[in-house]
This record gives structure tokens, sequence and C-alpha cells, in this order.
């Protein structure tokens, strides 16, 4: 009777204790506020269990490696850069690192940007691993919001980017106006590097694309102020100055004061926005615009026109 009542009390704190493991896994933390932890690749689970309670994270490491060994998740833990917010339960420490619910970083890449800008952006990511590599082509990054986690590879977020671009340019163009004056996806993309340096307002972006469109149409000179820019710097750096005289004289292709059609390539990365208005212009016969000195621009269908618009954007520098 004695060793029934001795095996019936073992059993009894047996369940008593695993009860309060299974409390205490479950119950608030200790954590007094969010932090930040970044575990490095390859960190055994036992020395994230370690580190979380020397963070205060949790309460009770021997416990915490306990159940997740039971639960099956120790295996998974992943390394990374974990949000623990405050008084987070041990179980859903153990559940966030064995799914990996890393810190998810956002880069928004603003449009209109040339590529050697856009790498050093990336470049200057902290939280990003690797030398970018890559042989990345002027037009080739699509302008968006991306995001990362702690560890991934500068070249991988290039390349997601370089995929973007190559999807939203095959969609735009299987979509296009018919009649167009070009007819590449990658001539496509260069007026539409053009259309995006020209103006930031996007309810002229069709109507500038139309302004070019009718000057190729007509075999006049795009003289687009971007693209010689654009030849003065070799697409390196923005030019901190007025176009002089001589830059407008240059023999470089890009300038499209001198070299007819197209030049040889994009001038910048555009966006969604510019590509799709470079692929649906409006309908019009306008082959001018200048800027209003206050924001926007004039367009204008003659030379007489132009000129006179120019004199109101005079009068607004002085």
């Amino acid at each position: 009777m004695k060793f029934i009542y001795l095996i019936f009390s073992v059993f009894v704190l047996l369940a008593a204790g695993a009860l309060w493991c299974e409390i205490d896994f479950n119950a608030s933390g200790p954590l007094a506020e969010s932090t930040i932890l970044v575990f490095p690749p390859n960190t055994h689970f036992t020395a994230i269990a370690d580190t979380l309670a020397e963070k205060n994270v949790i309460a009770h490491p021997f416990l915490f490696k306990l159940q997740a060994f039971a639960r099956g998740e120790s295996s998974r833990f992943k390394a990374g850069e974990y949000n623990f917010s405050a008084h987070i339960a041990a179980s859903d420490v153990a559940s966030m690192l064995a799914n990996g619910k890393t810190v998810i970083h956002h880069l928004t890449i603003p449009e209109g940007l040339m590529t050697s800008e856009i790498i050093s952006i990336v470049k200057a990511i902290p939280e990003l691993d690797g030398e970018i590599t890559l042989d990345i082509k002027e037009g080739e990054l699509l302008p968006e919001t991306y995001n990362y986690s702690r560890g991934d590879k500068r070249n991988d977020l290039l390349t997601r980017m370089r995929h973007a671009m190559q999807k939203t340019l095959e969609e735009a163009w299987t979509g296009r106006a018919d009649g167009l004056p070009f007819t590449t996806p990658a001539q496509a993309l260069t007026l539409a590097s053009i259309v995006e340096k020209e103006t930031g307002l996007a309810s002229e972006r069709p109507r500038v694309a139309a302004v070019y469109i009718n000057r190729l149409r007509k075999g006049m000179l795009l003289q687009a102020d971007p693209t010689t820019a654009y030849g003065v710097t070799g697409g390196k750096y923005k030019l901190p100055r007025p176009l002089t005289y001589n830059d407008l004289e240059s023999n470089s292709p890009y300038n499209t004061y001198r070299s007819a059609g197209l030049p040889p390539g994009p001038i910048a990365n555009p966006g969604k926005a510019s590509i799709l208005a470079t692929l649906h212009p409006v309908q019009s016969d306008e082959l001018y615009f200048v800027a209003t000195g206050v924001g926007g621009h004039n367009f204008a269908r003659t030379e007489q026109e132009h000129e006179a618009n120019v004199r109101k954007f005079r009068e607004t520098q002085h």
C-alpha cells in the first residue's frame, strides 16, 4: 500500500511540475521593454537560450531549453535579428525562433535614380552582407519598396530589383499602344527614363512622353537636357551645375541636341508610372515644353508658342 502511495505521490509531483512548466512557458516574461537581439549564423539553440536569459527575455533558460526540445522547436531555431516585445512569453519566443520571424527591414528606391546611386545606397546598408559583384546596367533596377532581413546578400537584393524591372517592362510592353516610334522594350525603357527625369508630376508624364514621341515621329532632335547631362557625367554622379554651351556642342551620343533619335540607353531607372506613360502617351500634337518656374511645365505645339513660354519662364527667374 505504501508503495502504491509513493508511486501516486511521484505521479502527482510530476504532473504538478509539468503543469507548472507549461504555465511558466506561456506566462508573461520578465522583459521590461522591447529589445532587438541578433544571433549570428550557426548559433546553437542552447547558446541562444543562454543569451535570452542574459538579456532578461526569458526567466528560466533550463526550462526553456527543455520545453523547446520537447516540442521539437529547438532543432528549428534560426539565426538572425529578432525584435522581442515587452513581457513576451517564452512560448512565443520559441515560436518566433523556430519560424524564423526575423526583423523585416524596408528599402524604398526613389524613381529616377541612376544605377550608380542605387548601388551606393545598397552598399551602405549595414544589415546586408557581401560585396556587389553584379554587372548592372543603367535602367535595369525597378524603383520600389523592397523588404530584406539582416544577413541578406547585397547581390540578392539587387537581383530582385532587376527581376522586378524585367517583369514590369515585359508586362507594360505587351499592353502598349499602337503606332509607337520604337520597336523594342529597351528603347521604351530609354525613353521612359527621360520622361522620369523631365517631370516629377504624375499628371504630366503621358504628356511629356507624347512630346518626345511626336518629335521622334517627325525626325526632330529630342533636345533633352537630362540626356545631355548624363553624357557629361557618364552616369557616375549628378551634374552639379547647369548645362553649358560646350555641353550642348559635345559629340556625346547622349547629347540629344546634336545626336538624332534616342540616346544609346537609359539615363536612369524609371518607375512603373513613367514606363506606362511612355507606352500609353496622350494623343497630342505638342512638340515643346519648358518649366513654368513655379512647378510643372508649359507645353506648346509651335516654336512661337514655345518661345513665349520660355520668356515667361525667364521672367520667373528674376
